[in-house]
């Protein structure tokens, strides 16, 4: 999250094309920029990667018990895995939120739907090379 969202899509000074496009929806801007209190995420970011921790080890629980009915082999159950990470989170998340709520035009749905892409492949491919390794013995 931190290369794609961070420093892509809000920049490191909040001048990334999340918040700067012309295109972007003033509601979700404010949201991040001006309503208070501002997202934790960017006023006290410790809980939310406190959080995240505590949603990766839940992930690896949740491969565990669903691995074993994949085909074998790192690149093949990772990418199952991002795929079940994606739409049952992501896409739901990126759909009932930015879109929904806060009014943010699709192109900028769809680029952010890339960033949780990469988020996805990343964290399923960290999961399956350590449970793997771990079931094979390496």
């Amino acid at each position: 999250m931190l290369l794609t969202f961070r420093l892509l899509g809000f920049g490191w000074n909040g001048g990334g094309i999340l918040l700067s496009s012309p295109v972007q929806s003033p509601k979700l801007i404010a949201v991040w920029t001006q309503l208070e209190p501002l997202p934790l995420v960017v006023a006290n970011p410790a809980p939310i990667i406190i959080g995240m921790v505590l949603f990766g080890i839940g992930h690896a629980f949740i491969y565990r018990s669903v691995s074993a009915a994949w085909p074998t082999g790192i690149f093949q159950r990772a990418v199952r895995f991002a795929g079940l990470l994606f739409f049952m989170t992501f896409l739901f998340w990126e759909f009932f939120t930015p879109f929904n709520q806060l009014g943010e035009p699709l192109p900028l749905v769809a680029l952010e739907l890339l960033f949780w892409a990469t988020i996805a492949f990343a964290e399923a491919f960290v999961i399956a090379s350590v449970s793997e390794r771990k079931v094979s013995g390496v």
